[in-house]
């Protein structure tokens, strides 16, 4: 179950990364950084590059057991 979930989050961590880096105008990422504007500004692409890396480390780590 933790394949089915580490790649979830894998997947919700590429998104996050590979939307961010081409400033995307996809509906669902537009509506999140609309929300996040309020407290990063400018920086909200930055903020998302980030959230995506750090999901994607917790996403594999996940799926080799070390998280729990």
């Amino acid at each position: 179950m933790n394949y089915l979930w580490g790649s979830l989050i894998i997947f919700i961590g590429l998104f996050f990364l590979i939307s961010a880096f081409m400033k995307s105008e996809f509906i669902i990422y537009k509506l999140l950084t609309a929300r996040s504007r309020l407290l990063w500004k400018d920086n909200v692409h930055n903020f998302y590059k980030v959230i995506g890396a750090m999901l994607i480390v917790f996403g594999i780590l996940f799926m080799l057991n070390i998280i729990k």
